[in-house]
């Protein structure tokens, strides 16, 4: 008969020894009491934190200081106060790191009497890239444009620009990456392409910084969220955590049906609006300190009532509304 042996116990005088614990990888981009003012003008005030490897959205309101941490975090102007290092140093003060660094900015000013390939190679020469043309050619091909097409930038279309913005940033494979707005003229398809590339750069170990003002966007990006609003950090973390902040506070929407009165009622028997008005138009204008209830039991009221909906819009959805609560719940 077998029988299963019992493992076999260390003498009470023994020292078991457990493993050590695997030092965390360190951060590649870190801000610390970060703050930048020009003259009277505070674009960003006392902002701190860490990012690692892959994805993380800046998300913020035009002229919340979004721009202004990129360029620090580039090199290209200098925190008033505070710090910011990337991969453990100032980028302001080491210029070799510069090199592990790709920025696709903002703003469109490029060399347009250049073709996307001179463009590009001249980047990637820019940074000691070895064979700088069949590297220009690869970066190009990574964003779904044509190397081998001769036009002038001044004749690129606003997609077609920011695709090779995106290919000089990437030339020279860099470690941390930086794309301001990117998404901006591109039309859904090359969205859907451009959102895959960061992904792809992101699962290669990269730190992918992306800036946007679209509250969309950021949720296709990725999980990992800066929130920027009047130059400070609002809020940090996963978007999903951020999503819940955004859904819990009181909101105003807008729903157009024709039967207006029944519906109010119907929202009102349900304890998901706290107040209402009919207004012209057949709109129904509620208030709500439950937004994601409301958005539950909308089209079940509406179908009790026999009514159709017409449409249903958020009035203080705007992105200037979110952060302000934001902050002050911060």
């Amino acid at each position: 008969m077998n029988q299963t042996q019992a493992p076999t116990q260390a003498p009470s005088n023994a020292t078991i020894t457990a493993p050590p614990p695997q030092p965390s990888a360190p951060p590649m981009v870190q801000a610390i009491g970060v703050s930048k003012w020009f003259g009277d003008l505070v674009a960003v005030s006392d902002v701190s934190f860490s990012i690692s490897s892959g994805v993380t959205a800046l998300l913020g309101p035009n002229g919340a200081g979004k721009s202004t941490l990129l360029r620090i975090m580039c090199g290209l102007a200098r925190p008033s106060n505070g710090s910011l290092t990337v991969l453990g140093t100032d980028p302001r003060s080491n210029i070799a790191v510069l090199g592990k660094i790709g920025m696709a900015p903002q703003q469109e000013s490029l060399l347009d009497y250049l073709s996307g390939h001179e463009f590009v190679e001249l980047a990637a020469r820019l940074h000691n890239v070895a064979n700088p043309h069949d590297a220009a050619w690869r970066a190009i091909q990574t964003v779904e444009l044509d190397p081998k097409d001769s036009r002038k930038l001044s004749t690129y279309s606003k997609g077609m620009r920011q695709r090779i913005k995106l290919a000089q940033a990437i030339v020279h494979n860099p470690l941390v990456i930086a794309l301001d707005e990117p998404l901006t003229g591109l039309d859904p398809r090359q969205r859907r392409e451009m959102i895959a590339l960061v992904h792809r750069l992101g699962n290669e170990g990269k730190c992918v910084i992306v800036s946007s003002h679209v509250l969309e966007e950021v949720e296709r990006f990725g999980s990992q969220v800066l929130v920027i609003a009047q130059g400070r950090l609002a809020a940090e973390g996963d978007f999903r955590e951020i999503r819940n902040l955004m859904d819990d506070r009181p909101l105003r929407i807008s729903i157009r049906t024709d039967q207006p009165r029944a519906l109010a009622v119907a929202l009102l028997d349900r304890c998901v609006i706290s107040g209402c008005r009919i207004d012209q138009d057949n709109l129904v204008i509620v208030d709500t300190s439950t937004p994601a209830a409301l958005r539950r039991a909308v089209a079940p009221a509406a179908q009790d009532v026999d009514a159709s909906l017409l449409e249903v819009r958020p009035l203080d959805d705007d992105l200037e509304s979110v952060f302000r609560y934001l902050v002050g719940h911060g």
